[in-house]
């Protein structure tokens, strides 16, 4: 069984995830962690947990979901896994986050660590996550997805009651209507409830 662990992160209330099973591998998720205190609470919740992390997943190339790359590189060695078409996002946070913000970011990134190529799978524990392409938001956009566990992690694909592209081969629109999704800010939704209710999707 996957343990998903939910941390808020940065101006822009990010949600970075642990996610971890029971041979406690994890795989941290878009993280977005920027303060102090974000780090700290990450890190001894990894400890307290005895997880072990073994990949660094984005799901995109936004600087809000990879502030906290530099953090993950020097605490646990692990470099951030993309999509190549995000490259020129991910390869440029200080820039980005400059011509958003209006101020320097002043932190040094490490080099990405794998771009994810078609049809590959992310495995930790006794899990796996299928990569679904799912361009819109940035060109590299990806969404992870785990069949056994009926979950999907979006990004900014797709947010509770609010826009996402979904009209991809095998994208977001393509799984199955119980899949719970967790977005990249706010809280997680149904698949069934978005098909429903949500007014960009309709």
């Amino acid at each position: 069984m996957i343990t998903i662990k939910t941390f808020p992160c940065n101006q822009l209330q990010e949600n970075t995830y642990v996610v971890s099973d029971d041979t406690r591998e994890c795989v941290i998720i878009d993280c977005g962690a920027y303060f102090e205190e974000e780090f700290q609470a990450i890190q001894n919740y990894i400890e307290t947990q005895q997880l072990k992390p073994v990949h660094l997943l984005a799901t995109h190339g936004h600087f809000d979901h990879n502030f906290g790359n530099n953090f993950i590189f020097e605490t646990y060695g692990l470099k951030v896994e993309i999509s190549a078409d995000d490259a020129y996002l991910i390869n440029d946070l200080p820039g980005q986050f400059e011509s958003m913000i209006g101020f320097p970011l002043r932190r040094q990134y490490p080099e990405v660590g794998h771009y994810f190529e078609a049809g590959e799978t992310i495995s930790f524990g006794h899990h796996t996550f299928e990569i679904l392409k799912t361009p819109g938001h940035t060109p590299g956009g990806v969404t992870f997805y785990n069949k056994e566990e009926g979950i999907a992690f979006t990004g900014d694909t797709l947010f509770r009651m609010s826009i996402g592209r979904t009209d991809f081969d095998r994208g977001i629109a393509k799984l199955p209507s119980d899949t719970v999704v967790y977005s990249g800010h706010g809280p997680k939704t149904t698949l069934a409830e978005e098909l429903q209710y949500n007014p960009y999707l309709s």
